[in-house]
């Protein structure tokens, strides 16, 4: 697979540049700080389309969070404003209050709760600050689901979103940020586990099999096509129910 990663760097830089000077002229890009591959990319990213005095991070741990220090070094690395806002007792409270009226949190429930409270966290920030809030996700996540709907899958813009896992380390590598942060393995955050434990194939293999339809494992095949079926309303705007009544304003 061939990926010409100097031309797609310069290429997204520039579309940044210009989707802020339309639709945020002068604004700041909020993005969250995970200390991963993603957001150290995206945050990257915006520092050179605009200048680090318009990229404001935010970490936003759920009590201790173990890994830290590699959202910090990002920030730092970067030289760019940032903010620490735990959201523990806001994820604990939301819990506290299904339980007093009887409702007992799911798994599901569990899982995709903090991410959702964290997109809030940083509207709340980006709306104080000026700003626009960037989605992180890449493609290869995207493709089977790996993201919360209305959590980490939303944002004001979004850069990585056609770009697969390894290209995106690929232009992190370009924009000369901290190797073990580009190449840092993902872990779920919840038991250790590395995302390609959760989903059941590796990055590689998948991000193979998007661009060029080649994958020898049919059983990792069957695994990828049925998550991406089954996730692609992630991907899609909200049905809107069409009343077919004339519309003449503006």
């Amino acid at each position: 697979m061939n990926f010409d990663v100097k031309r797609h760097t310069e290429s997204v830089v520039e579309w940044i540049r210009n989707w802020f000077e339309e639709n945020g002229k002068g604004c700041n890009a909020v993005v969250g700080i995970s200390g991963g591959k993603d957001s150290s990319v995206v945050a990257g990213l915006c520092c050179r389309a605009l200048g680090k005095e318009r990229v404001i991070g935010v970490m936003m741990p759920n009590g201790e969070q173990f890994d830290i220090g590699c959202s910090q070094k990002l920030c730092a690395s970067l030289g760019i404003r940032n903010y620490t806002i735990n959201i523990k007792e806001s994820f604990d409270a939301v819990v506290k209050q299904m339980q007093l009226v009887g409702l007992n949190p799911s798994d599901q429930t569990m899982t995709n709760l903090a991410p959702r409270i964290r997109m809030a966290t940083l509207y709340a920030v980006s709306q104080s600050l000026n700003g626009r809030v960037a989605n992180t996700c890449n493609l290869s996540e995207d493709w089977v689901g790996y993201s919360t709907r209305y959590g980490d899958s939303v944002g004001d813009f979004s850069p990585l979103s056609k770009f697969t896992v390894q290209e995106v380390k690929a232009i992190g590598h370009e924009l000369g940020l901290p190797y073990d942060l580009v190449e840092k393995t993902p872990i779920d955050g919840l038991v250790g586990k590395t995302d390609e434990d959760n989903l059941g194939f590796t990055y590689a293999e998948l991000d193979r099999y998007i661009r060029t339809g080649e994958i020898e494992n049919l059983e990792h095949k069957a695994l990828i096509d049925r998550k991406h079926k089954a996730n692609l309303f992630k991907l899609k705007f909200m049905p809107i129910y069409e009343s077919g009544i004339e519309e003449k304003g503006f």
